[in-house]
């Protein structure tokens, strides 16, 4: 998750740090514990499922085409799982006894590893919407084994570089540089404080948010316009390409990056709105459980990827219903079923 701007309401992590007088914790603290320990479980369990139903996909059908999205809805889905299993648990624990006890470096790291989370489903689904891109703008390459432009190889190699150059990008507070953290008794989340570094801030921002936007808008802009074109019937001159497009365009898989995207972000608005909002105003806004709601509403994104999953992708559906025969069947049943299913479920 991308860390704080600034601004009161944030204590420091090097030492404990206490919502209350008692070390008891109050009602509300509990409720607050109950309901992020809920998303925690909903967000390690659903990306489980993912990852289990993807990588036995591609075991038990190994003759089948796989897609090459998979491969990245594979890195998002591990991503999400760290931060479930790494990031969650501490703020449950957090809330439910009402103060901080881990100290400062575990507060750091636990910031530098939300924001690196954070950097790699950024890059994700830039390199997501490149994929969708590039099926549309060359159908005939695309599709197309010994001529392809998107391979497993390469999908592989550019998650690689994606996890390296988010880890890279973000560990100089990490490693000692203006190593600030603060643990923010509203959200129960420990935070890098990047207020104090506005140059390093700033250059974090453009190599992270910059190229991923840019990229994100331009692509889905592109896809759309050609699906507006072939619906209209404007006429194209290669008869062959036109053929390739409107198949293309007819893969779901388009409209289900597309909102994956769309979820992702409109998880964190909210959240941004109101750090800009802080930041440029003196005062800080004292609705109660806003900037709880807010950050939990951003983290509550790595779910929703199952749902759109789930709704949006016949291949995944195929994925999960083999994933089930696997688990409660024989092989030779599963193989026997297997013989009947194809990808469009």
């Amino acid at each position: 998750m991308p860390a704080r701007l600034g601004g009161a309401g944030a204590g420091s992590a090097a030492a404990d740090v206490s919502v209350a007088d008692s070390p008891l914790a109050s009602l509300e603290s509990l409720t607050q514990a109950a309901v992020i320990a809920v998303v925690g479980i909903a967000i390690v369990i659903s990306n489980l499922l993912i990852i289990a139903a993807f990588l036995n996909f591609k075991v038990v059908c190994a003759g089948l085409a796989h897609e090459v999205i998979n491969y990245y809805l594979l890195s998002l889905a591990v991503a999400d799982l760290l931060c479930g299993l790494l990031v969650v648990p501490l703020s449950v624990h957090a809330a439910a006894v009402g103060r901080w006890v881990f100290g400062g470096l575990v507060c750091r790291l636990t910031g530098y590893i939300e924001v690196t989370l954070w950097s790699v489903s950024v890059y994700t689904f830039m390199w997501i919407s490149v994929d969708r891109y590039l099926a549309v703008r060359k159908p005939l390459r695309y599709e197309t084994v010994s001529l392809t432009v998107q391979t497993r190889t390469r999908s592989q190699c550019w998650m690689v570089f994606t996890w390296i150059s988010a880890a890279m990008l973000c560990c100089p507070p990490l490693l000692g540089y203006k190593k600030e953290a603060n643990y923010d008794a509203r959200t129960f989340i420990c935070m890098l404080d990047w207020a104090s570094t506005y140059a390093y801030t700033a250059t974090l921002g453009i190599l992270v948010l910059g190229p991923s936007l840019i990229s994100i808008v331009y692509n889905y802009y592109y896809i759309f316009a050609m699906r507006r074109k072939l619906n209209s019937g404007a006429p194209m001159h290669d008869k062959e390409y036109a053929t390739a497009l409107a198949e293309n365009l007819a893969n779901p898989s388009h409209c289900m990056s597309f909102l994956l995207v769309a979820a992702f972000w409109l998880s964190w608005i909210p959240y941004f709105a109101l750090q800009i909002y802080e930041y440029f105003t003196a005062p800080v806004v004292k609705v109660p459980m806003l900037h709880f709601g807010v950050v939990w509403l951003g983290i509550l994104n790595s779910f929703w990827k199952i749902v759109i999953l789930i709704t949006f992708s016949p291949q995944f559906r195929l994925a999960l219903r083999i994933l089930c025969l696997t688990c409660c069947r024989a092989k030779s049943r599963l193989q026997a079923e297997l013989i009947g299913m194809d990808n469009d479920d």
